[in-house]
């Protein structure tokens, strides 16, 4: 295989993998009733002047199913957490003990799982529209390239091959994440 075509296909994996990323970042944001420590990981705290990742200041864990720790490692950035979680808006209500910080992961309704699957089903097509973008991009480059018809018509059907296993696996993706929410 010409090695243009070759740089076109790795490049157009590469940009398809970058889509599965985001779309599996996406989907940690999405809790499914379940309090787990990554919940937060979207939570900015003000740290000596700049915003600073939760965890970088804070330790995060799960007390039991429905609970939440954050124990920060310098008891004055308390007010600042609790604020930086707010912000977040996580529908999250953080209570202070003066220690530590402790969040109640109130219980899903069926509406609210309903409402996440929807959610999730909306950033699985928009992985889905950016991966079909990525093929169009290597498709037009290829066209750009001074090679045969044959050469061309095969590099078009391995973006296809390549496009239709990363569907496949946002599907798959999908379908893990939906039976996640829906489960009591």
């Amino acid at each position: 295989m010409n090695e243009e075509v070759q740089f076109i296909l790795d490049a157009a994996k590469e940009q398809m993998d970058s889509a599965i990323h985001h779309l599996e970042s996406e989907f940690v944001n999405i809790r499914a009733g379940k309090a787990t420590p990554s919940m937060l990981s979207s939570v900015k705290v003000e740290y000596y002047g700049s915003l600073t990742p939760l965890s970088q200041v804070a330790n995060v864990n799960t007390l039991d199913a429905h609970t939440l720790s954050v124990q920060p490692w310098e008891k004055q950035l308390i007010p600042e957490i609790e604020k930086g979680i707010l912000s977040a808006n996580l529908g999250f209500n953080p209570m202070n003990n003066g220690e530590s910080i402790l969040i109640n992961v109130p219980i899903l309704t069926e509406e609210r799982r309903k409402d996440l699957a929807k959610l999730a089903k909306a950033e699985a097509e928009t992985a889905k529209v950016s991966v079909r973008n990525d093929r169009k991009d290597a498709n037009n480059e290829l066209k750009k390239l001074d090679i045969s018809e044959d050469l061309l018509a095969n590099a078009e059907l391995d973006v296809q091959n390549l496009t239709d296993s990363y569907i496949k696996k946002i599907d798959e993706l999908y379908v893990i994440k939906e039976k996640e929410i829906m489960k009591v």
